[in-house]
């Protein structure tokens, strides 16, 4: 033990301003595996909220966290449904949780306006690992959530979500490469796969 602390070098002290290294960002193209663009929750936490969690909040945590969609827990841990920012940021479904329960607007919570499970589309993680990012776009032109679960199901293990897709993300991470320009600062942001694919189609967003 000694012998090894001795052989052991000093700390270096920084003698000039170093530089912070930071992932590359990924180069994508049309051509790119479909998932490419997958968060995979085996990779990353998904981010949540208790269904209780009054609106404003809900909103808030979507903010601090950079996203626009969050899974909704109940008491039991179980996850019943999602909530995007259209949601909170919209006026119909709040408008009409007042209304059907007779509440103020701080009174709503996650629960009463997110989107419940029978509601929601996926798509398999065997059909998506078939894709490019071109054919999952074009294959999504009426889809017009910007958001896309992706589902998988083991024997003997029931259904799960395996992660999730976005527009937003699949603009940002193609760039403006012929012929998905999809360049944020030559078009709008992508509120849909539908508005993305009218700009793979030739059409403007």
């Amino acid at each position: 033990m000694n012998m090894l602390a001795n052989s052991l070098k000093p700390l270096i002290q920084f003698g000039e301003t170093p530089l912070l290294l930071t992932p590359t960002a990924k180069q994508l193209t049309p051509e790119s595996p479909a998932t490419s663009v997958l968060t995979d929750f085996t990779q990353v936490i998904p981010q949540s909220v208790s269904a209780d969690t009054p609106i404003d909040e809900a909103h808030l945590k979507m903010r601090h966290g950079g996203v626009r969609l969050l899974f909704v827990i109940d008491k039991a841990n179980r996850c019943i449904g999602v909530l995007t920012a259209k949601e909170v940021i919209g006026t119909r479904r709040i408008n009409l949780a007042m209304q059907q329960r007779n509440l103020d607007r701080k009174e709503i919570t996650a629960d009463m306006i997110m989107t419940p499970w029978q509601k929601l589309s996926a798509m398999p993680i065997e059909q998506l690992n078939s894709l490019t990012i071109e054919d999952l776009v074009l294959s999504m032109e009426r889809f017009t959530e910007q958001h896309l679960l992706i589902t998988e199901h083991n024997l003997n293990q029931p259904l799960s979500v395996r992660g999730i897709i976005s527009a937003t993300d699949i603009q940002h991470a193609v760039g403006n490469k012929d012929p998905m320009k999809l360049s944020s600062s030559a078009v709008p942001t992508a509120n849909s796969f539908s508005d993305i694919c009218k700009v793979v189609t030739g059409h403007d967003l």
